[in-house]
């Protein structure tokens, strides 16, 4: 979840040059570098959904659905010279150093290596990758990464039709005040900023990744194993202000914040914490 920026109130002008170049770009080439078919998401983004399906891990007993944390993902926008790719590659710790070289040698950047889950059955890490240029190349590129890891790449089969989840899913949709879709058995809810977001000048819709992640994947009994990645704008408290209640009171005591970065490294900008709500209760409501 790759995401610098400056936030601005609005850009007509740039919205109508990164539709003009939306147009001029042959996606169905760049899903051939890759090597599986993305989705055209508002906004004219490319997006690929990477699931570590071959992954097999559990956290203290609960075995995680490649929804719920194991999702790679690449999303593209075309931009003036090509286009800007931001994504998030899950990795295990033997992949990432062959991974990260062939990306570095891609002149794909690498803005983050962190953990979104602790005490995980497999040591599992989380790769953020950036790049501007030749969309064709940057697929390229990141398909030549993405092979020296055991991640899918395939098309694969669709997906099973959904069943319905052990979660009170309206309860948890009023408490958050946004509605949430079901994935791969998990519930998922994609929350973004209210203001306009950009880096360098450019439009970054949420579908790249500048939206609030919050998953919830059913343990039984109405309860939820929870993870999320916050987008928080520095320099304003709003970390401050998030983060205080998780750690210093209730009712959010099962509430643990994995990390809390920047990417990028220019000001302001949003600020990304990841979290996890280890089964425990989905009432979290402040009293």
């Amino acid at each position: 979840m790759n995401r610098i920026v400056t936030w601005i109130a609005s850009l007509p002008a740039l919205a109508l040059c990164v539709c003009a170049s939306a147009a001029e770009i042959d996606w169905s080439k760049v899903d051939q570098a890759i090597g599986k078919k993305g989705s055209d998401l508002p906004g004219g983004v490319h997006k690929y959904g990477l699931p570590r399906s071959d992954l097999h891990i559990t956290v203290d007993g609960v075995a995680i659905k490649p929804a719920l944390a194991l999702g790679s993902w690449l999303a593209f926008q075309p931009s003036g010279d090509g286009a800007m790719v931001m994504g998030d590659l899950v990795l295990t710790d033997t992949e990432v150093s062959p991974v990260m070289q062939r990306l570095i040698e891609g002149s794909i950047e690498i803005t983050a290596v962190h953990n979104h889950l602790l005490r995980t059955s497999v040591p599992v890490f989380y790769m953020h990758v950036g790049g501007h240029g030749d969309p064709v190349k940057l697929a390229q590129a990141l398909r030549a990464g993405l092979a020296l890891s055991k991640t899918p790449l395939s098309q694969g089969a669709p997906p099973p039709a959904s069943t319905a989840l052990e979660l009170d899913t309206a309860a948890i949709e009023k408490t958050l005040g946004y509605k949430g879709t079901a994935n791969g058995g998990v519930y998922q809810f994609s929350i973004p900023r209210a203001e306009s977001v950009s880096e360098g000048g450019m439009a970054v819709p949420a579908s790249m990744g500048t939206s609030t992640a919050l998953n919830f994947q059913p343990t039984g009994a109405g309860k939820a194993a929870i993870t999320g990645d916050f987008v928080l704008r520095g320099g304003c408290y709003e970390v401050e202000r998030v983060v205080q209640d998780p750690v210093y009171g209730s009712p959010f005591t099962n509430l643990a914040i994995f990390t809390v970065r920047r990417e990028y490294g220019s000001l302001p900008v949003p600020i990304l914490a990841d979290i996890v709500h280890d089964k425990a209760g989905i009432e979290f409501t402040q009293p």
